[in-house]
């Protein structure tokens, strides 16, 4: 005999099995990048504009840095999952595959090049 209701039967059983999961991260990031964001472009804002050496101070700073680094990465991070989001509710078969693939491959391109460049600048 099983005490198993309906509602038992399905909770995880999504389309993905996974639930909320990208439901949640989504919410997470977005209130983690409504936090940096604003505080990024006070800081980007002041240096947009000055001498080079100007902007290598700016950035070769800790706190602008580590900054900088989280919006890149927490940023890319959000947009390589609403993409995948969007991709999987509009696309089928093999192009959605590669539209995912080269969805990740930007997002981690650009946030190589991006951590890079930083660490350039500020070591």
């Amino acid at each position: 005999m099983s005490f198993l209701t309906d509602r038992k039967r399905a909770v995880g059983k999504g389309a993905s099995h996974t639930g909320t999961e990208h439901h949640w991260y989504m919410q997470v990031s977005s209130v983690g990048l409504a936090l940096l964001i604003p505080t990024f472009v006070f800081y980007f804002g002041s240096a947009l504009g000055s001498t080079h050496e100007e902007v290598l101070a700016t950035f070769s700073r800790p706190f602008p840095a580590i900054l900088t680094a989280l919006v890149l990465i927490v940023g890319l991070q959000h947009f390589r999952k609403g993409a995948q989001m969007m991709i999987e509710d509009y696309l089928r078969g093999s192009s959605r595959k590669a539209a995912i693939i080269f969805t990740i491959c930007l997002s981690y391109t650009l946030m190589g090049a991006g951590l890079f460049s930083l660490a350039k600048i500020a070591l």
